[in-house]
């Protein structure tokens, strides 16, 4: 159950994009051998640093808000709906922890320009260093720098902020209706707000470059509901516009339907089952009645809400409290899980009542895992963060192939020692932020993932999971 970003001692964090290298940094291959470094297996030496890699990245930038956030969201936006091209923007929202509670608020942000490039995974030309050559073409260089963003403005970001009252514990935007998000707050109350005048606000500005100076604005929720204690856990449904369930940390689960597109009936007769705090909730992407939940009772459980308030389905997940749950929204009988212990766990909803629907358990992360979720472009790929202060992607298609490795050996001139013990479905590490809580895949730019951490944002796109992106036309 490791949550909290709640320090006093804390104040407000700088941008440390330029310490993590954001896309702009010099891509030149370094004239050694590279050494892949796993937290909690490998010692810094005396005299030692780490380093980022950019060229491991289509694209990489950092920035904040202002204080730590705990949790926050992808808004989905009228720019298209697969993207492809540079530079792209996002738009989110996200809660944060602030020192004092009366100096929380909710930040609605748009960063804009965020540039790169994509690159190739193996060189073409590599130098008798290792080394990678440059272009024979003066032309293709230039292009490539002004691709990468070293001589372009860096992203921008617009931010927008409403006050909330308390720490924002969780925050999710519903899909149908963006601008219409919930709160959680340690303060033990959900709430419901529409944030429509502040998108269109940060959609026709073009000129507020602010990154955190503007006022806090004063407005009332749509709707504020009180449980019985705090909580994390709440979702909205991708099926019935509206439809939201929250858990709190006694054990209980409220189910609000929507009256109208700005009324909500809350069902004061909670769902329960669990026997102890409710932390996390999903539900099905295919059928609108049911729903997910994990527990710091290990539990994960299936509900009917046609079927009363006792759960379909109840059983053993972990050996550990379950942190968080994930339904693959391209697979749907696909959940998985992640724990305190720091496994994950992949399982096969159709394999239930059979008894053992556990396609594997991972325990690579050795800190508790703090974010899981599918892929919304390929349903075998996963991204997971921990305590660690790593985020993994796992491709679960993935096999170990001697031949193709041999060959990729042979191209890089072993250039990249990676260690022999990483698993074969392990796709990409992300390191460099610190107190790492919650990721989210972008569901229109592909390969895209946004991260949030106790230092700030990362907006990273890996090199190698962009496999529906067109090549350079340089």
């Amino acid at each position: 159950m490791v949550r909290s970003l709640k320090n006093p001692k804390k104040a407000k964090r700088k941008n440390k994009g330029a310490k993590k290298g954001d896309g702009s940094s010099s891509n030149s291959a370094p004239s050694v051998p590279t050494k892949v470094w796993q937290p909690g297996v490998d010692k810094l030496e005396e005299g030692e640093e780490l380093e980022c890699d950019p060229t491991a990245y289509n694209s990489l930038h950092a920035f904040n808000i202002g204080w730590p956030c705990l949790s926050f969201d992808i808004l989905h936006d009228s720019l298209g709906l697969v993207r492809t091209e540079f530079p792209h923007t996002v738009y989110c929202v996200a809660g944060t922890q602030a020192e004092k509670a009366s100096w929380n608020y909710i930040g609605i942000f748009k960063v804009s320009n965020i540039s790169g490039k994509r690159r190739d995974l193996v060189p073409n030309k590599v130098n008798a260093d290792g080394s990678e050559m440059d272009s024979d073409s003066g032309d293709d260089s230039d292009t490539d720098d002004e691709e990468e963003g070293s001589g372009s403005e860096p992203p921008v970001l617009r931010l927008r902020k409403v006050f909330h009252e308390g720490c924002v514990n969780r925050i999710r935007a519903m899909t149908q209706t963006p601008h219409i998000c919930a709160s959680w707050s340690d303060s033990g109350h959900v709430q419901i707000w529409d944030f429509s005048s502040h998108l269109s606000a940060l959609a026709e500005s073009e000129t507020d470059t602010s990154r955190g100076g503007s006022g806090v604005i004063n407005q009332s929720p749509v709707i504020k509901f009180g449980h019985k204690d705090e909580g994390y856990a709440i979702d909205w449904s991708p099926l019935v516009p509206g439809r939201l369930v929250s858990g709190d940390c006694k054990n209980c689960i409220h189910l609000w339907e929507p009256t109208s597109s700005s009324t909500w009936n809350v069902d004061t007769a909670p769902f329960v089952g669990h026997t102890a705090s409710v932390e996390d909730l999903q539900w099905s992407p295919a059928e609108p009645y049911v729903f997910a939940s994990c527990s710091v009772d290990q539990k994960i459980a299936i509900w009917d809400t046609r079927l009363g308030k006792s759960p379909a389905v109840s059983i053993k997940a972990h050996d550990a409290d379950v942190n968080v749950i994930s339904w693959n929204r391209l697979a749907s009988c696909m959940l998985a899980s992640g724990s305190d212990d720091g496994k994950f766990t992949i399982r096969d909803l159709r394999m239930l009542k059979e008894g053992d629907s556990n396609l594997g358990t991972f325990d690579y992360h050795k800190h508790p895992i703090t974010s899981i979720e599918w892929s919304p472009h390929e349903a075998s790929t996963l991204a997971v963060s921990s305590s660690d202060n790593q985020l993994t992607l796992w491709d679960f298609a993935l096999e170990r192939d001697d031949e193709e490795e041999a060959e990729f050996k042979a191209k890089t001139q072993e250039r990249v020692d990676a260690p022999a013990n990483l698993p074969q479905q392990l796709l990409f590490v992300h390191q460099g932020q610190k107190d790492m809580k919650e990721l989210h895949w972008h569901a229109q730019i592909p390969g895209m993932i946004i991260s949030t951490a106790g230092d700030g944002f990362n907006v990273l796109m890996p090199s190698n999971i962009e496999s529906s992106l067109p090549a350079n036309n340089a």
